[in-house]
C-alpha cells in the first residue's frame, strides 16, 4: 500500500498516515503480522519529522490496530486484537460521537436529515468497495508500506 501525505489537508499528518493504514487494514492490503516501516525509515521516505511517525503508530497501537514487537517494529494485529471488546466499545463510542459532530455541522449548513443520511450511505457504499477501486487514485508524497 502506499502511504500519501497531503500537507494542504487541515488533517494533521500523524492522523493522515493513521487513517491510511486502517484504510490499508479493511481493503486487505495490509494483513495481520505485516510489518511496518520503521518510524526513522517512514519518516525518511515521506521527508517528515520522526517523531510524527511515532505518534501516529501509538495512536495505532492504543487503537489496537498495530502491534509493537520490540525490535522487530510495528507489525498489524491480528483481527481478534482489533475486534476485541474494549477497542470495539471505544470505537463505537468515537463513531457516534464523529456522526453527531457531522450531523450538527449538516445542520448548521442547512442540511436536512434526509440528506445527511443519502451522503453518509454513499460514504459508507465507498468504505466497502472493492481493494481494486482504491487502487487508481492519485498520489502525493508516498511511501510503500506493509507486505514485509
Amino acid at each position: 500500500m502506499v502511504i500519501r501525505i497531503d500537507q494542504s489537508d487541515e488533517a494533521p499528518i500523524y492522523l493522515q498516515i493513521r487513517d491510511q493504514i486502517i484504510e490499508g487494514i479493511a481493503r486487505g492490503e495490509l494483513s495481520p503480522g505485516d510489518s511496518l516501516p520503521s518510524v526513522r525509515q517512514l519518516a525518511a521516505d515521506l521527508g517528515i519529522n520522526l517523531h510524527t511517525v511515532n505518534k501516529a503508530y501509538a495512536v495505532l497501537r492504543d487503537e489496537g490496530y498495530v502491534a509493537m514487537r520490540g525490535r522487530k517494529g510495528a507489525v498489524i494485529a491480528n483481527a481478534q486484537s482489533i475486534g476485541a471488546p474494549s477497542h470495539q466499545t471505544i470505537d463505537d463510542e468515537r463513531m457516534a460521537s464523529g456522526i453527531y459532530r457531522l450531523a450538527l455541522e449538516h445542520r448548521a449548513r442547512g442540511g436536512t436529515p434526509e440528506s445527511f443520511i443519502v451522503i453518509a450511505k454513499s460514504q459508507v457504499k465507498r468504505a466497502f468497495e472493492s481493494e481494486r477501486d482504491s487502487r487508481s487514485k492519485g498520489s502525493l508524497s508516498q511511501k510503500e508500506v506493509g507486505n514485509d
